[in-house]
């Protein structure tokens, strides 16, 4: 083993990890690969999915490609050249092999060229002494076979030598006598061991490398083969002679490429070298992460984070949340922690003499200066109010999970840190809450998005962009989980409609169904039949419904998200200006906001406007938290102002009286909170001022609201109210029949049925008023009622009680 070999390297190598390497070494790839540890060769067939190369697209040549942008090998693209001519057609077709073979008549010596098959010495007695041809030639019985000269003394080179007076074979005879003649002083030994080896089709030497640049080669092609990833010979060759030029003993010490097919090809080999010797553990141990280690993409820089010990709590904090996360956007969601310790860490090096490297000296005072710093920023415009608050969020979680961990221990990493450093809730601002229309975008938008969507197909040849946009637009589900729908992703339900199977990747759980529509159904089966007519031969259990049309020779590799998210940028962008009606007239909307995401919130309000309760619309969207969904759509204060001002046309008192108001003469809070002077109970609205002061919670009766005067309610509650009603009934029949109760307990507990009357006249009332208005009144009040519904529903939970719920008797509580 040479010094360079055993010497550590940049990427944290040590010497014997060739061995390492070699020992993760799949047999069949190397089978499959045409690799031979003899002759240190790689030779892939023609067939190969990955390595494998077309066949000459000449007529009558079978050499295989190695000219990638014109589809020829290496020869018919040196005749080309010389000819002038970029046609195929405008030369002769007679084709020439590169390669050697040995004499015909048994030498262990190669022959003069494929149409002489002789070596040197029976050409010369064949040609120029008996001058007869070669059929005949060989057929003499007194041919003798003769011995070799040896190999080519040049390590990458695989040919023997021609004659007794020369070390090397024709070819590399010829390059060192122009090499020598170029330049005399060079070393006859330093250029056998760098000069390249004579190119052949189909094959690629690695002799004359290092052991570890040969497992490194090796590993990271098996692992790009895994991948699906196609590597070319005409850029993996020269990086192989790059490599043997400059006698580097790890691919890690070669110089930066300054080709872009060779760059990338030298850091991915690299890169899959360093997660093969890696794992979850040592990665740890270092200042950034490789997070494929982890199962996620990109990498974290720890670095950025001055103060060694803050930079540790990061590590720990971090190791703990890897398993806790997936999806794409788990790497932006850590990086975003890291840059909210980087402003703690500034701050604590900018206001303190010791710069926050005594851990014993930090407290209070720190954290308060920490905070005073980020509200000055936000004040001075470098911050936003929701950025500030994230931040402190983010410090906090990291600052109490370091003691949760027991790293303030003695002896830990944070020893002698202060309980008082930390971050309690008074610290955090709130964050800004957006009483806008929410991220959805208009329908008059998603119109003119729908009828622009032919201008992809126009802009890109991948027809699967405009299917996944399509995709996106139906079902809402994330640009990540349509990017990677199965190819089988559609199913029939119990009642033979339509369902779309996914898998929620940032959830982590598998195979959920989506109710679709026929047409939609319809878009997903026709793309089944363009995908099976690309690969009509691969099992479909592996492949997908869009597939990536790059790089992915099996099917098994859908289209990158953030490709999706490029194109459709360029096609919104060349789109004609976006148009909605504001206020009478027509105004241009922000193109910005349309976004592959946006899709999912604006399927959610489209289902919510259409009346789809909130726990269906959790059911679609997948979420564990119905706090989570309600995130996704909301009731705008313009359609509430609207809704409200139609549904207090038709309000009522206890008697069932009609109570008419002009919507137009409320004032604004009055919209804002529903009414002025009025909080909400049951099945309406109470306007006893020592109750509204109370918020609901100093009435003085047992919820008798009906039969109070204070009490209002409106056509929104019709349906309240009739359950309430049916709940009466049902309960008084329940306490008649019981036959287990005292009178006196049962008299307390048997709903009255002057109630009852009360309930049910209001009722009718309420109806008999809806009757008396037109069909299209009618239509706009029941749009009406069911925004303001929604918009009750998503402040339920805060709602104040007069008392505390009986659910025994009150079923009809919400």
């Amino acid at each position: 083993m040479t010094v360079s070999e055993a010497a550590p390297h940049r990427n944290g190598f040590t010497g014997d990890d060739h061995s390492r390497l070699k020992a993760l070494l799949d047999k069949e790839f190397l089978v499959g690969a045409g690799w031979d540890w003899e002759t240190m060769v790689l030779s892939p067939p023609a067939d190969h999915p990955t390595l494998g190369s077309a066949i000459c697209r000449v007529p009558g040549c079978e050499a295989l490609v190695e000219h990638i942008s014109k589809g020829v090998c290496r020869v018919c693209a040196h005749r080309m050249a010389r000819s002038g001519s970029n046609e195929l057609p405008d030369f002769c077709t007679k084709t020439y092999t590169v390669g050697v073979g040995l004499c015909a008549v048994g030498c262990a010596r190669p022959w003069e060229s494929r149409r002489r098959p002789l070596c040197a010495a029976h050409g010369h007695l064949q040609g120029t002494v008996l001058q007869i041809p070669i059929d005949e030639f060989l057929a003499r019985p007194d041919l003798r076979p003769l011995p070799g000269f040896g190999p080519c003394s040049v390590l990458a080179c695989t040919r023997l030598r021609y004659n007794g007076t020369s070390p090397f074979c024709k070819a590399h005879h010829r390059r060192w006598t122009l090499a020598a003649g170029a330049d005399e002083g060079l070393s006859l030994d330093r250029w056998c061991r760098t000069e390249s080896a004579v190119v052949e089709a189909g094959k690629i030497s690695l002799r004359g490398l290092a052991e570890r640049v040969v497992a490194e080669v090796l590993y990271g092609l098996q692992q790009r083969c895994a991948e699906n990833i196609k590597t070319h010979r005409a850029v993996l060759r020269p990086l192989c002679d790059e490599l043997r030029r400059t006698q580097v003993g790890s691919i890690t010490d070669l110089p930066e490429q300054t080709r872009r097919q060779h760059r990338y090809l030298q850091q991915s080999l690299v890169a899959h070298c360093r997660r093969g010797l890696s794992s979850p553990e040592t990665e740890q141990a270092k200042d950034i992460w490789d997070l494929r280690v982890f199962g996620h993409r990109s990498s974290l820089d720890f670095t950025i984070i001055g103060l060694p010990w803050l930079r540790t709590a990061a590590k720990r904090w971090m190791a703990e949340d890897l398993p806790r996360r997936r999806g794409i956007n788990a790497p932006s969601s850590w990086q975003y922690t890291l840059n909210s310790l980087v402003e703690l860490s500034t701050s604590l090096q900018l206001q303190r003499e010791d710069h926050g490297v005594d851990l014993p000296l930090l407290g209070r005072p720190d954290i308060v200066a920490f905070t005073n710093r980020l509200a000055f920023l936000q004040q001075s415009g470098t911050l936003s109010l929701n950025r500030r608050s994230n931040i402190l969020r983010h410090v906090r979680t990291v600052l109490a999970s370091a003691r949760s961990q027991g790293l303030t221990r003695p002896g830990q990493p944070l020893a002698g840190l202060p309980e008082d450093f930390c971050l309690v809730t008074e610290d955090i601002p709130r964050r800004a809450r957006s009483e806008g229309p929410g991220r959805a975008l208009p329908a008059e938008v998603m119109r003119q998005l729908c009828d622009g969507l032919p201008l992809i197909e126009t802009m890109t040849t991948c027809r699967e962009v405009r299917v996944i946009i399509e995709l996106m637009m139906d079902t809402g589900r994330r640009p990540e989980e349509t990017c990677e729908l199965p190819w089988d992703c559609l199913e029939r339900d119990k009642d033979g409609k339509y369902v779309l199977v996914y898998d929620n990747l940032k959830c982590q759980r598998r195979r959920r169904e989506l109710p679709i529509a026929d047409t939609t159904a319809a878009m997903i089966v026709d793309q089944q039949r363009r995908v099976r007519d690309r690969f009509p031969e691969e099992p479909l259990a592996g492949l997908k419904l869009l597939p990536a049309a790059k790089m992915n020779p099996l099917g098994s590799k859908g289209i990158r998200p953030h490709l999706v998210t490029e194109h459709h940028r360029k096609w919104v962008k060349a789109l004609p200006p976006l148009l909605i009606r504001h206020g009478g007239t027509e105004i241009e909307f922000d193109k910005a906001k349309v976004f592959p995401y946006v899709y999912r919130h604006t399927y959610a309000q489209r289902h919510a406007d259409a009346g789809v309760p909130v726990d269906v619309l959790r059911e679609l969207l997948d979420h564990e938290s119905m706090d989570t969904t309600r995130i996704y759509y909301r009731v705008g204060v313009q359609r509430q102002r609207e809704a409200v001002d139609k549904v207090t046309r038709h309000q009522f008192n206890r008697n069932g009286k009609h109570i008419w108001r002009e919507a137009q003469a409320l004032l604004d809070a009055e919209h804002a909170r529903r009414a002025v002077g009025q909080v909400a109970v049951p099945y309406g609205t109470c306007h006893e001022p020592t109750n509204v002061q109370a918020g609901g919670g100093a009435c003085p009766f047992r919820f008798r609201c009906v039969g109070c005067d204070h009490f209002r309610t409106d056509v929104s509650y019709l349906p309240d109210l009739t359950a309430y009603l049916h709940d009466l009934l049902r309960n008084r029949e329940r306490v008649l029949a019981a036959a287990e109760l005292d009178d006196w307990a049962r008299t307390e507990a048997l709903p009255s049925q002057e109630e009852i009357r009360r309930v049910k006249d209001l009722i009718d009332r309420v109806k008999q008023h809806l009757d008396d208005l037109s069909d299209e009144e009618r239509t706009d009040v029941e749009q009406a009622t069911t925004v303001v519904r929604r918009a009750r529903q998503l402040a339920s939970l805060g709602m104040p009680r007069v008392r505390a719920p009986q659910p025994d008797l009150r079923l009809e509580r919400e």
